[in-house]
């Protein structure tokens, strides 16, 4: 779960009492609301490809997706956080402020769209472009929680359409958050290269 400002911010996502998010589905611990999440997201990412939103490469497009995968569990799925957060990791830095996301969101577009959104690249060169674009999403951050997830169905996409699939089952949590981290804050893609590398496969 991402950090919040600082030890003395108030989080108003948080149940006190409970010490974890507020939901929607009666959790009291993290350990039950990760195990009922585990249990319905995947679950809803299949439905999604039955339904899928309007593929406008955007934010609105990351913003129905997120609001697929997470509206059983939260009240706010789908909608722009409204506090700043980081990784909750030692030195990890903040992403985008919360007064830039829309802002930052559309420069993320525009840069998509000025690649066609990744068609007609040979293997070498989708994968650095990929990179790049990922790390561009992955800044933003525009969710209280569950940025990664629905990045990843947006990145799907994306490259589905390009002629591409992406398989993430080799990718954890902890070698994504590096990459992302080298990305962000030493400006070195290559870890997200030799991670995507491993992802990207001829559709």
């Amino acid at each position: 779960m991402p950090a919040t400002e600082s030890s003395d911010f108030v989080d108003p996502y948080v149940d006190p009492a409970a010490g974890i998010l507020r939901n929607l589905v009666g959790a009291t611990t993290q350990a039950e609301l990760d195990m009922i999440e585990g249990d319905l997201v995947p679950v809803r990412a299949l439905r999604l490809e039955a339904d899928p939103p309007a593929p406008t490469r955007d934010l609105v497009e990351l913003c129905a997706i997120h609001r697929y995968l997470f509206s059983p569990v939260y009240g706010w799925a789908g909608e722009l956080r409204t506090v700043d957060i980081r990784k909750n990791t030692e030195r990890a830095g903040y992403f985008v402020p919360v007064s830039m996301i829309e802002r930052a969101a559309d420069f993320v577009a525009q840069e998509l769209r000025e690649d066609d959104y990744l068609r007609g690249m040979d293997r070498r060169t989708f994968i650095a472009r990929f990179a790049h674009h990922y790390d561009q999403l992955n800044y933003v951050h525009p969710f209280r929680e569950g940025n990664g997830r629905a990045q990843r169905l947006f990145w799907d996409r994306v490259a589905c359409d390009a002629g591409w699939q992406l398989s993430w089952l080799e990718v954890t949590g902890e070698i994504d958050d590096a990459a992302c981290r080298a990305a962000a804050e030493e400006r070195d893609l290559e870890p997200l290269i030799t991670m995507l590398d491993q992802v990207v496969s001829r559709r």
